[in-house]
């Protein structure tokens, strides 16, 4: 399941610049295109794991995998833009699957074997990003992008049906408090307002009082989340939880480090794209896949090591040894950008180390609480990870637009090195929260 829902992810990553120059739009315009399905998620995954946690993981996965089915179909056979973007709306519910799959395996396994597990599940997770990455050129160049969607959507109808029939079920949380549905509805409106202002500020745009108004609201409905939750007698989401030195240093870690992620996940397929007739190299859909395989490779085998080098080594230094990797390879692409190889070979050291960071985050939080928070806990770490990924694909689109050519349309090799450099900035800005939160933890 967490193969298929990754390959379902990630055949947008090498194909985007095909959808962009297909449909018309602008690189931040095709960063939407990706961020439609973050957006979901992020409103969906704390929902899915609070219900998942009271419910059962195993009943609520399964109700989640039909929504998802129903997108994979509708972008499969989208004829416009609208279609495609509501396909990848219901699509977005695939983020809520991973808190689901972690309360499955706390409640199935013990303690001390769920780090590895998690990690392994995350493996497997990115695993399907390297299929997607591998099939998306020839499937849509030899067929249709339609049938990017089409094949990754049937395998997951399969793995639902064979996950019904074999997964044993867990039992739900024994409680006789409801479902905190007003902190539901706050936490999912904070969420969707901050997404979509985040779509429309760093893509076509907002004027300054709208910005302001945009921000009072999110700042507004954040507080009265907070205030409706320190009121519930069984809250949605346990705000001393929340408050553990343990889950806020692992949000804040996932954020900044899911941020220069986003970055590089955006601008490199940018940069394989254009044309071979200036700074660019002219790829294909099937060769920029083939570019980025490397990478997506060393994603999913950093993630099985995840689980167990937090454990080892602590996830503090898992973390701040990959900000080292990521922020040198940035700060080197800024001057080494000229041959493919030099890419590939970027994506392969990011992707390692940022999948690496994010799933000892993940491991270490889903055992610093209690098994029947794993839920919402991992859910929490997993919206962090996706709103990183939408901020920081966001203004990698954001600062292509900015430094496009007036003549071309097309953007300035400057504006690479900008976001290079910014990328690289970010991650060494998540070694500055590794040593402030380390000095917290101590006091």
């Amino acid at each position: 399941m967490a193969l298929a829902l990754g390959t379902l992810q990630s055949v947008l990553e090498p194909a985007l610049p095909l959808l962009q120059g297909e449909l018309g739009v602008s690189p931040a315009e095709g960063a939407l295109i990706g961020n439609t399905l973050l957006v979901t998620g992020a409103v969906v995954a704390p929902v899915a794991g609070k219900l998942g946690d009271r419910y059962g993981g195993k009943r609520v996965l399964i109700l989640l995998m039909a929504v998802v089915s129903a997108g994979g179909l509708l972008a499969a056979l989208a004829p416009i833009l609208p279609v495609l973007l509501l396909g990848q709306v219901l699509q977005g519910v695939m983020v809520g699957a991973l808190p689901l799959s972690f309360i499955l395996v706390r409640r199935h396994l013990p303690a001390a074997g769920s780090q590895v597990a998690i990690g392994v599940v995350m493996a497997l997770f990115t695993g399907g990003g390297m299929v997607g990455t591998s099939f998306a050129g020839p499937i849509s160049e030899g067929l249709s992008w339609h049938w990017m969607f089409a094949l990754p959507t049937i395998v997951i109808v399969a793995a639902t049906l064979v996950l019904t029939r074999q997964m044993p079920h867990d039992p739900p949380s024994r409680s006789d408090d409801g479902i905190d549905w007003p902190g539901v509805l706050l936490l999912s409106g904070t969420l969707l307002v901050f997404m979509v202002g985040l779509v429309k500020v760093t893509g076509s745009g907002l004027p300054p009082l709208a910005v302001v108004a945009l921000v009072l609201l999110v700042a507004a409905l954040a507080t009265a989340w907070v205030a409706v939750e320190r009121r519930t007698a069984s809250p949605m989401v346990d705000l001393r939880m929340l408050a553990k030195p343990a889950m806020w240093h692992a949000c804040v870690l996932t954020l900044v480090t899911a941020a220069g992620f986003g970055m590089v996940v955006f601008l490199l397929p940018q940069l394989f794209a254009l044309p071979a007739e200036g700074y660019g190299f002219g790829a294909s859909t099937t060769d920029i896949g083939l570019f980025l395989l490397p990478g997506a490779l060393a994603g999913s085998l950093s993630d099985s090591v995840g689980g167990v080098a937090a454990r080892r080594f602590g996830a503090r230094a898992v973390v701040a040894t990959g900000a080292v990797v990521t922020a040198a390879t940035m700060f080197a692409l800024v001057w080494l950008h000229s041959a493919p190889w030099q890419l590939v070979l970027a994506k392969v050291l990011v992707g390692f180390a940022a999948a690496v960071a994010s799933t000892a985050l993940l491991s270490s939080a889903a055992t610093a609480v209690a098994t029947k928070d794993t839920g919402i806990a991992t859910s929490l770490l997993v919206v962090t990870r996706v709103i990183g990924v939408a901020v920081g694909a966001q203004i990698g689109g954001a600062i292509l637009d900015a430094g496009a050519d007036a003549k071309t349309g097309l953007p300035a090799e400057s504006a690479f090195v900008t976001g290079f450099a910014v990328a690289g900035l970010v991650a060494a800005l998540s070694l500055l929260v590794v040593r402030v939160t380390k000095k917290g933890a101590q006091v």
